[in-house]
């Protein structure tokens, strides 16, 4: 049974990955199309926007990167469940 907790970190995982996808598609494009400054200003856009949802979820719930991990007083890296685990 799922419970608010981990509805709530689904949905956050779901939209950084969203987040990501985006900002991989806006990095291909901007490899071939260098010069868009539109472009970058979005990519920039969605980086700000990814970095402060990881580390919004790193917060709540636990590590999503290294640099996430040691944000804080303790070392909570492998807390996270493992997928085999029922992690998400």
């Amino acid at each position: 049974m799922m419970t608010r907790q981990n509805n709530e970190c689904a949905r956050m995982l779901k939209d950084i990955g969203i987040i990501s996808f985006v900002m991989v598609e806006l990095n291909l494009y901007l490899d071939t199309h260098p010069q868009d400054q539109e472009a970058m200003e979005y990519f920039q856009h969605y980086r700000r926007m990814y970095n402060r949802m990881v580390a919004d979820f790193s917060e709540r719930f636990y590590p999503l990167n290294i640099s996430t991990a040691t944000d804080t007083q303790q070392w909570n890296w492998a807390l996270a469940p493992m997928p085999w685990e029922g992690g998400f």
